[in-house]
């Protein structure tokens, strides 16, 4: 596994390093040494597994506040997603800019978020699931998030945006 660092401090991509042969490939996705060398000494403390059905669709963009902040690995298991992350840092050099990369099961590539970022992911294909590791288990009264469409921030969408959960259309902008 290789990472890549990203203009946002301390958001990496992990570029995994699969084994080919003749039958398919074999790749690891997880390995806690490897990540604590990396910059991310939390163990994984849950895994979570998302469908979207929809081209376009907009999930996110989420975080959890102290002390349920968490670190989440992601990875595309079919399909395409643009995952975007925004840094919600106040300190920052780089508070409420973002940065997105395309993930897809063939680029083997796998967005590292670490705490004080928001997250979220739009489906560039019908049926686009992804795999999540989490720090911390989930805690709904930790649970915030920031408005996919906030114009402050400005994402790039590369789709029209659609399917937008009602809840995920309420949460605050970054800058009011």
């Amino acid at each position: 596994m290789d990472f890549i660092d990203t203009p946002l401090a301390g958001l990496r991509l992990a570029r995994l390093a699969p084994i080919c042969d003749d039958r398919g490939y074999f790749s690891r996705l997880y390995c806690q040494e490897t990540l604590a060398r990396a910059g991310f000494p939390d163990p994984i403390q849950q895994c979570n597994q998302s469908l979207t059905l929809k081209a376009g669709t907009v999930r996110g963009m989420h975080y959890q506040v102290s002390p349920h902040a968490e670190t989440k690995f992601v990875r595309c298991t079919s399909g395409r997603i643009w995952d975007v992350a925004v840094d919600i840092r106040p300190d920052s050099p780089t508070y409420g800019q973002w940065f997105a990369q395309e993930l897809t099961p063939d680029n083997f590539l796998m967005m590292l978020i670490p705490e004080g970022f928001a997250h979220g992911f739009q489906a560039l294909d019908a049926g686009s699931a992804i795999l999540y590791m989490v720090s911390k288990p989930y805690c709904a009264a930790a649970e915030r998030g920031l408005r996919f469409d906030d114009p402050s921030v400005g994402i790039d969408w590369p789709l029209p945006p659609i399917d937008v959960s009602p809840r995920d259309r309420l949460h605050p902008v970054l800058f009011s």
